[in-house]
């Protein structure tokens, strides 16, 4: 039973907001008047009155169907989808193994998709809702030792701009917020894949220089804001980068021959 959910709060459903970027939006959105349910594996009890925890695999798709529906029960309506649940691996492509290769599909890009189709025939029916997802600046600069990482991204923002068109005409919104670094405890709680590093010799210095950017990245916080402030858009872009200088990457990214960015971008692992 929900005390403190009132009939005029916004509803918003948020994966993997048991930390990290997701923790600091569900606890903003909060503060906002919105009414957050919070989906994740980790148990967790959240000290504020406008989240709701609630266990669920987003890898799982009967699970998240039958937690979503639940929710639309309670509410009679979902205004808004932020998935943001997912987790890293890195690695050389040769030594990682096709297991954890598919798992880090299933998570961060089928999990998104689980949780997208259960939230969209609901969006249909009230013929509005926003569907934000969490992707990366790595979705477009491809990272060395990080490539599944950066190419669950890369598919995520596939999928946005492809549904984005797709669902349009029933009132429905679709964007992905591409980071940089963001300091979070996804750098510590990064699977890191040490086999190889006899051959490929930058593995080490690269995935060292990649943790130490991003601790020194941009906050939780600071990343909350911005996708607060793009529910807040009637008409959101289709893709947003967050943090000004990543913004200038992916703007050269465009610009330069794809010969030179991904050039520079070895540079900065070696």
């Amino acid at each position: 039973m929900i005390i403190s959910r009132k009939k005029t709060n916004k509803i918003v459903i948020l994966t993997g907001g048991s930390s990290g970027i997701g923790l600091a939006t569900a606890q903003l959105f909060a503060s906002r008047d919105y009414f957050v349910f919070e989906l994740s594996r980790r148990d967790i009890n959240h000290q504020n009155a406008g989240i709701e925890h609630i266990s669920c695999d987003v890898t799982n798709e009967e699970q998240v169907k039958t937690v979503v529906g639940d929710i639309f029960k309670q509410t009679n309506h979902i205004d808004v989808l932020i998935s943001n649940a997912g987790y890293g691996i890195s690695g050389p492509i040769e030594f990682t193994s096709s297991v954890d290769a598919h798992n880090q599909f299933e998570v961060n890009f089928f999990g998104s998709l689980n949780v997208v189709k259960s939230v969209l025939p609901y969006m249909r029916k009230q013929g509005y809702g926003k569907i934000i997802f969490t992707s990366s600046v790595a979705a477009v600069l491809s990272i060395p030792y990080q490539a599944f990482y950066s190419a669950t991204k890369s598919a995520i923002n596939s999928l946005a701009l492809a549904l984005r068109n797709e669902v349009a005409d029933f009132g429905i919104k679709v964007c992905a917020i591409m980071p940089g670094d963001v300091s979070t405890g996804f750098t510590d709680a990064r699977s890191k894949n040490s086999e190889g590093q006899q051959v490929y010799t930058h593995t080490q210095k690269a995935i060292e220089a990649m943790e130490k950017d991003e601790r020194g990245g941009m906050s939780a916080q600071y990343l909350a804001r911005n996708i607060y402030r793009i529910v807040q858009k009637n008409n959101p872009a289709p893709l947003y980068t967050a943090g000004w200088q990543y913004k200038c990457f992916v703007v050269l990214e465009k610009l330069l021959p794809k010969r030179i960015s991904n050039w520079i971008v070895g540079l900065l692992y070696r």
